[in-house]
């Protein structure tokens, strides 16, 4: 049988039929408010797994929450850039030996378009690599067990031979990688490797008006097959207005996922919520050290 010619859930073991659908929790690391509502939002509401931004300011507090509960299972956050000037993190690995991935500053770059372009225009692999390894090895050397890699603001890692370079790094530490843009899902699913088979959902895209019945609605239309939700959930209390200019999505995210309709839509529309555990299964199966 050729497994590139399956749906990514029936690599896991679901039916052809079956709505499966990973509701991970962006951002865990950023600041307080967003470590708490996340928790929140897996223990006590519909998340089903997290991404933590090991180079952020929470991201100690963020580790030692699920070093407590290693029962919630996360993946690694990969992060280039910076979302404020007020509120700031810089690199893990020493400044000096990763130039190409500051600004004239000296600093990250900002998630802006023209950021984001100026970075990827910027960034030698090398550096890039040498970053991506210091975040890693900093969650695994804290003694925890992530399931998948997947980046900050820059989908499928913004370039090909970052992309390239996450999936050889996730064969070498046994994880999964968040692919959803055409190329990508084509290039793993000829791997056997299980990707998003729908579109994918960053909750930043989605109107703050009638958030919740827009949730609603996608849920009722979620297609057959392995569908993903990047969703960023936060308090929205002080501590979120003062920093964070995205707060208002993060505070409606919190309400929807922590809803009692959330879940009561989950169990009437028979869909099923699984974490990456299931895709790290065959990834590390499948996608073998070169």
């Amino acid at each position: 049988m050729d497994r590139s010619a399956l749906k990514s859930s029936e690599l896991l073991g679901f039916s052809p039929d079956a709505r499966v659908l990973i509701v991970n929790l962006d951002d865990l690391g950023i600041y307080h408010a967003v470590n708490v509502a996340i928790i929140e939002s897996i223990e006590q509401g519909i998340g089903s797994s997290c991404s933590l931004m090991a180079p952020c300011p929470w991201a100690p507090h963020a580790m030692h929450l699920l070093r407590e509960r290693p029962e919630i299972p996360f993946g690694i956050h990969l992060t280039l850039v910076c979302d404020t000037t007020h509120y700031t993190w810089g690199p893990l690995a020493a400044k000096d030996k990763v130039p190409s991935l500051l600004d004239a500053a000296g600093e990250l770059f900002t998630p802006t378009t023209a950021g984001r372009a100026a970075l990827l225009t910027a960034a030698r692999i090398d550096e890039v690599e040498l970053e991506f390894r210091a975040q890693i090895d900093a969650v695994v050397d804290a003694g925890l067990t992530p399931t998948h890699l997947d980046w900050h603001c820059l989908a499928d890692g913004g370039r090909e031979d970052i992309l390239d370079l996450t999936v050889a790094l996730a064969a070498e530490y046994g994880l999964a990688v968040r692919v959803w843009l055409d190329p990508g899902r084509l290039k793993m699913r000829e791997r056997g490797l299980p990707v998003t088979d729908n579109d994918f959902l960053d909750s930043f895209a989605l109107d703050l008006d009638g958030k919740s019945s827009r949730y609603a609605e996608l849920l009722r239309a979620l297609p057959a097959g392995l569908s993903e939700w990047a969703v960023h959930p936060g308090l929205g209390n002080a501590e979120s207005q003062a920093i964070d200019g995205g707060w208002r999505v993060r505070l409606t995210d919190y309400e929807f996922l922590t809803s009692p309709e959330a879940r009561d839509l989950l169990r009437q529309e028979d869909i099923t919520v699984i974490d990456y555990r299931a895709l790290q299964s065959v990834w590390s199966r499948t996608n073998v050290p070169r």
